[in-house]
Formats: structure tokens, sequence, C-alpha cells
């Protein structure tokens, strides 16, 4: 006799580590972090077109104290690189990353001394949003995806160490600018 055959109907039985999972990538609260035209399509994403308070993302926060989401949307510039290291470090754990669009994600056609190429030197990004810019869906798209990645990522000391690899990971890869591609 099975352990379903025992329950009576109407239980459902599962672990702490998958209700907090899933209750912490249903409360996502973003900080407004808005840089450069990114920013535009950001707050699009908040409109009635595209409605993103039906996912419980309407209202984004304007202290990082109260948020657990940063989309960093458009070029960060070296002047306001330790700014944005600021306000992440801020937000109470857990807390995740969206780096929104080209620009964000890896400098995009700003290659030169003022804008940091890529927000990840800066700080951990958990998904990268191409595009330049990218559509308001392709946020939505980015956020639900987070909503999977949060879901599954685990508990406590577990996260604690997951973070850490992840961060050796980072350091020991090799630096973008570095990188040849094709061309090498």
């Amino acid at each position: 006799m099975g352990i379903e055959e025992k329950a009576p109907a109407g239980f459902l039985l599962t672990t702490i580590e998958k209700v907090a999972g899933w209750s912490r990538s249903r409360s996502q609260w973003p900080v407004t972090m808005g840089l450069a035209c990114c920013a535009i399509e950001m707050m699009a994403a908040g409109t009635p077109r595209f409605d993103m308070a039906r996912f419980g993302l309407e209202v984004f926060r304007a202290s990082p104290r109260h948020a657990d989401l940063m989309i960093v949307s458009g070029r960060v510039s070296h002047k306001m690189a330790p700014v944005v290291r600021n306000i992440y470090d801020q937000m109470p754990e857990p807390k995740w990353v969206i780096s929104m669009g080209v620009c964000a994600s890896s400098g995009g056609m700003f290659n030169n001394y003022a804008v940091v190429q890529g927000v990840d030197h800066i700080v951990p990004v958990d998904i990268y949003l191409p595009g330049c810019p990218p559509r308001p869906e392709m946020l939505i798209n980015a956020i639900l995806a987070l909503r999977e990645q949060v879901q599954s990522s685990p508990l406590g000391v577990n996260r604690e160490e997951a973070a850490r690899k992840a961060e050796e990971a980072a350091l020991a890869a090799t630096p973008t600018h570095q990188m040849k591609g094709l061309l090498a």
C-alpha cells in the first residue's frame, strides 16, 4: 500500500524547500534600476498592454531594502558602477539580477573607456536578456525563466555553497575583453 493510498483526500505531500522555492518565485519585487534606453522597454512592460501585474510585478520598489530582483536595463558607466554595486549590496538575501539589453550584458556598441563591458563585472547575473532594446515580452519571458530558476534553487547553506561555486567559476572565466571569438 503506497503513501498516496494512506493519506486522506485533500492532503498534499511535499518538502519545505519546494514550498519555499515556489513562494519565493511568485513574490519577486523588482528595484528601479533603469540606466538608459532599455529602461523605456522595462517601463512599457508594466503598462496594461503587456501587464506585468499578472505575474505579481506591478510595483517597482524605489528602495533596495524592499526589493529582491534587480533588472539592470541599459549601459553601465564606470562612474555608475559603484552605485549599482551599492544598491545590490543593500538588497536583502536572497536576491537575483537580470541583465537587460546588450549594453548591460556586454557593453554593446560602446566598447570604450567609459562603459563597463558587462554588468557581470559588478554584480552576479542570473539571467541575460539580449536585444537592443529587448521588447517588453522578452523581459516578461526572462522573468518567467528566472522564476523557474528560483523555484528549483536550494535553500540556506546549500544556496550559499551554490552561489560561492558560481562566483568562483565566474572569476576564473576568461574576461570578455580577452575573448577573440572567430577572429583569433
